[in-house]
């Protein structure tokens, strides 16, 4: 995965070539002491490896990825707590196993964040946001943050049209002589799951793999509640969670490499929501029901040379029932129910005329549905019932001549929406271009600089749209604007180091026709209004330092960082916070993490941090967020033996025990201990 520098290369082949040499030397020797001297010697071969450049580095954009192995090593089970490891990824979390959890990418917002899985994007047309803490990791194979998109053309438009992928990519092969994966975790707030896995080659050509899972926690956590100089410890209540999922996956090779791609996902959840703490009042009674299934296919077809394919295929439908009791409701309860359905096409050409020059064409296609019991106002009984049909097309180039590399691409998008009852938005048309180039500055180090442009819109959701009092059929599109410039490094800068990879971006964002919340009368409206300017810089470092070879086996340290530094203000001119940070966006943030190899036992490390942060654009003491740091630490030790594998892991999380807020008024757990155990076969 990364690169050895050239001069290493060159002295490890000619301690190769001398070794050789020797070898054949003493051969020699001791066949002329042999009388047997016409019988030829078999010399043990020699093999020279380098590691693959990492896309961290080679990328024309900002690109993070996390292996499955680092994933397992350093405790991470979630996909949350795997997106607090990118550089100027922030994830808003509202505390607990069965808190939302959203991803922002360099404080764009969480709807300009696409998250895929195995090439496809989750889709949530209601919300807008995915909520990724019902994502486990026991299936993947890596997870990868990109900021524009990667460098494949055989992307689908949705993915280009975004402004950052969380990319989730599932294990399509087992470990050789294994078919089978049991696996069971648990560990404080009486959180217990257990978990299974399958493998099953049907063909030479043919295999199946199927999962499934279930969780329970309490997540009754005890917090720390300050109110001026008191300080009293209370416990979070309604914070329960049961959750059910299940897939299952059948990979098809065909004689000439064409491969088709079949996945079904099933998760189903039932969980309280705790609600904000304010003072002592921690009562909530409201639950939340969710349901989501998808079926989706991919069919990658390469004809010769020149041409290839990629067609893409899903159907995707989603249930969600949220429930509060309480004296201020008519009959004492309040129910809202929701069901959307989208289904998604999407085929992508690639065309390569020459050695330097490639291009392709996507078009996507996707219609969505909602069904609600939710009226967008008092005036109407009747809820709007909206659908939406959207058409992306996607025109891309890729210039690579001897050490630079040229990506730009241009994205139509026509939207056209119909509603049962109320107002009709109008349709929306827009085009987004986006460049990014890389350079090679020297041809024996992996030494590169980057540059990227990329434009971007969101669509207003339908919840901006329709819901309740807040819906303005009105609303205009976000936009925003990315800026990037950086430099990557891949190689061994010294002996004792096996490799270092240091990445370094520097990155300017503009959003225009920001949605927001706006007061209006006695009420609140969505409204296009405000501009905000994002400026920053992200860093990330990995290296490992080899410790010892010992007859048992080898010690090594393996340490990576990500740290961000970021400035994010309103600059709309008649707004009272003008110039003002933006609330819960820290100046700066980041991670930090080593991992102990070791023959009997791994040692996993982790440290997350964010900066003072404000809840509101006011500065006064009770919208106040304080720094944090949180430490944890992981043990793991694999036990090998004649038909399976076994591997036990132990995790302590926020081990200081420290008490802090991401979402004010909503608490995150304190010190707090998860077990796993695994067993292959």
């Amino acid at each position: 995965m990364r690169s050895l520098s050239i001069d290493f290369k060159r002295k490890s082949f000619r301690r190769c070539f001398t070794l050789l040499l020797a070898s054949l030397s003493a051969s020699t020797l001791c066949a002329q002491d042999n009388t047997d001297t016409d019988k030829a010697r078999q010399l043990d071969s020699v093999t020279v490896v380098s590691n693959k450049l990492s896309p961290n580095v080679t990328s024309t954009m900002p690109m993070q990825q996390l292996l499955r192995s680092e994933l397992q090593a350093l405790g991470i089970l979630n996909l949350s707590d795997a997106v607090k490891k990118f550089a100027g990824a922030e994830v808003k979390d509202y505390g607990g196993i069965g808190g939302m959890k959203t991803v922002s990418v360099r404080n764009l917002g969480a709807h300009h964040t696409a998250v895929s899985y195995d090439g496809i994007t989750i889709s949530n047309t209601q919300a807008g946001q995915i909520d990724i803490g019902r994502y486990t990791l026991d299936n993947a194979e890596s997870v990868s943050l990109a900021v524009g998109s990667d460098d494949n053309l055989l992307q689908s438009a949705r993915h280009l049209a975004s402004g950052a992928i969380l990319s989730i990519t599932s294990e399509r092969h087992a470990p050789e002589g294994e078919r089978m994966e049991m696996k069971i975790k648990g560990g404080s707030f009486g959180m217990v799951s257990p978990s299974f896995r399958l493998w099953q080659p049907i063909s030479q050509r043919t295999a199946v793999t199927a999962n499934a899972s279930f969780m329970r926690a309490d997540g009754n956590y005890p917090f720390k509640l300050v109110n001026g100089i008191e300080k009293t410890t209370e416990k979070r209540y309604n914070s329960d969670i049961y959750s059910w999922q299940a897939e299952a996956n059948l990979f098809h090779t065909w004689r000439d490499n064409s491969q088709l791609d079949i996945k079904a996902y099933w998760y189903y959840s039932q969980r309280g929501l705790p609600g904000a703490v304010i003072l002592y009042n921690n009562k909530s009674d409201e639950r939340l029901w969710d349901e989501d299934f998808f079926t989706q296919a991919v069919y990658t077809k390469r004809f010769n040379n020149r041409w290839s394919m990629k067609a893409r295929l899903k159907y995707s439908h989603s249930w969600n029932k949220y429930e509060d009791t309480d004296v201020k409701y008519e009959n004492g309860k309040r129910i809202d129910v929701a069901r959307q359905n989208e289904y998604y096409g999407s085929v992508a050409a690639q065309w390569k005329p020459t050695e330097w020059l490639s291009l392709a064409l996507a078009e996507d296609l996707f219609f969505n549905n909602l069904r609600s019991n939710i009226s967008i106002s008092d005036n109407l009984t009747d809820p709007p019932y909206p659908k939406r049909t959207t058409s992306l097309t996607a025109l891309s180039a890729q210039v690579q001549v001897q050490r630079l590399k040229i990506n730009g691409n241009i994205v139509a998008t026509y939207a056209s929406e119909s509603v049962k009852a109320g107002s009709q938005p109008a349709d929306k048309k827009r085009l987004s271009p986006s460049l990014s180039a890389s350079y090679r500055l020297l041809n024996d180090q992996s030494l590169f600089l980057r540059a990227m442009y990329k434009s971007t819109f969101r669509m207003p959701t339908f919840n901006d749209l329709y819901y309740m009092r807040m819906g303005n059929t009105g609303l205009k599109p976000e936009n925003a604007h990315e800026l990037n410039a950086g430099i990557t490094y891949s190689g061994r800068p010294v002996r004792f180091l096996k490799y270092v990879t240091l990445t370094v971006d520097a990155y300017l964002n503009n959003i225009d026709d920001k949605i927001v919340a706006f007061p209006s009368t006695y009420v609140w409206k969505m409204s296009n209004f405000g501009k905000v300017k994002i400026y920053g810089f992200d860093i990330t470092l990995a290296t490992e330092i080899p410790i010892a070879n010992t007859a048992s086996g080898e010690y090594s340290m393996i340490l990576t960082a990500a740290f961000t530094n970021q400035k994010a203000v309103d600059k709309e001119e008649d707004s009272p916070s003008y110039n003002v940070q933006l609330p819960y966006t820290p100046r700066q943030s980041g991670n930090m993490s080593a991992l102990l190899r070791t023959p009997y036992v791994n040692i996993g490390y982790n440290l997350l941090s964010q900066g003072e942060r404000w809840s509101s654009v006011q500065r006064i003491p009770q919208y106040q967020l304080k720094a944090y740091w949180e430490h944890s630490i992981t043990l793991s030790r694999e036990f090998r033996m004649k038909h399976c594998r076994l591997n036990l892991q132990a995790t302590m999380h926020n081990f200081t025990n420290e008490q802090y807020d991401i979402i004010k008024y909503y608490p995150m757990p304190g010190r707090s201990v998860t077990f796993a155990a695994t067993l292959n076969l």
